[in-house]
């Protein structure tokens, strides 16, 4: 395996001493936030970052900032003061950390409405990274946590319209491409929530965007995504959004029910699932898919593959260990 292979996670529940640390490269501590304009450190980063210290030293932890409804960035990237007090903080709460992840969702648009957006994010989400890559140094990692796009009910998002692509992607180490989320609440019919032709389009609109596969590490859910949807299910109109949990809930609640009939889509290279009396029709990945998009990212040339998140596997890391897999065995 190469040693610049990026086999991540992101950790954000869950007892820590669980985490299969051995066959990670990177973790991602989720979330620090910002509340009331300043940046908050969850209570147990400290403890949590001394246990990953003492027992994983081979492991690269960083802090990821943000995540979904996560409000602030907007103001936070406004002004040249106000990404300079925004590096401070980030720095501060990074100390002992290996780096700062981004996880703006999102500049611009498409994220929830309840979060401040403006049209000059896109131009000021660059002028923020470039503060914290001059100020992390080279020897810090700075990453972010970037959009692959989805299906909406007003037409698709597209995160070039979020993101400066190529020059923000130039000042991080690399981009962890959130290859998830294309079929949400937001999307008018039921679908999948992580479709391998998706993916692969996701990783080509990057390249055309001008940031190169090497720079990519793919994403893949250890989570469902369940709709109501009439019959049979699959690319229906929805009626709503129905919460699945993840991959380990759906293991353990769902897949041993007959009442659910058990799919496996051809060419979207997902299982799926459907309730005929409730009408719900649930999208998944198993370790059979998860395997087939980290073989995807090992022989297109991409950076490695991480997970949104190391919590959602089942006790036997089935979901893990197909990820890591085709980046660790020897290829033809």
């Amino acid at each position: 395996m190469p040693t610049s292979t990026v086999l991540g996670g992101y950790y954000y529940s869950g007892p820590i001493e669980a985490i299969p640390a051995g066959r990670l490269t990177h973790l991602f501590y989720a979330f620090a936030t910002i509340e009331r304009g300043h940046l908050t450190l969850p209570p147990a980063a400290p403890a949590t970052l001394a246990y990953l210290r003492r027992a994983h030293p081979h492991l690269k932890v960083i802090l990821s900032v943000g995540g979904w409804a996560a409000d602030g960035f907007s103001d936070a990237a406004l002004t040249a003061s106000s990404r300079a007090a925004f590096a401070d903080e980030c720095l501060t709460l990074a100390a002992g950390f290996d780096g700062v992840d981004l996880d703006w969702e999102f500049p611009v648009s498409g994220g929830p409405a309840e979060v401040v957006h403006r049209p000059e994010d896109r131009r000021n989400a660059t002028l923020l990274a470039r503060e914290l890559r001059d100020r992390l140094g080279p020897d810090r990692l700075l990453t972010a946590a970037l959009p692959a796009g989805r299906l909406q009910s007003a037409g698709p998002y597209d995160p070039a319209e979020s993101y400066e692509l190529e020059a923000f992607a130039g000042l991080l180490d690399f981009v962890c491409l959130m290859t998830y989320d294309f079929g949400t609440v937001f999307s008018p019919i039921a679908t999948f929530n992580a479709a391998l032709p998706e993916v692969a389009d996701a990783v080509d609109h990057y390249e055309s965007q001008g940031v190169p596969r090497e720079k990519l590490v793919l994403g893949v859910p250890f989570y469902g995504r369940g709709f109501r949807a009439e019959p049979p299910g699959l690319f229906q109109p929805q009626a709503g959004a129905v919460h699945v949990g993840d991959y380990r809930d759906i293991a353990r609640d769902l897949l041993p029910d007959p009442a659910w009939e058990r799919h496996r889509h051809p060419e979207a290279r997902s299982p799926w699932l459907y309730h005929p009396q409730t009408r719900t029709f649930v999208s998944y990945e198993d370790a059979e898919s998860i395997g087939e998009r980290a073989a995807f990212a090992a022989e297109h040339g991409l950076r490695g593959a991480f997970t949104w998140h190391l919590g959602g596997d089942d006790d036997q890391h089935s979901l893990l260990d197909a990820m890591v897999r085709p980046f660790r065995e020897p290829r033809p």
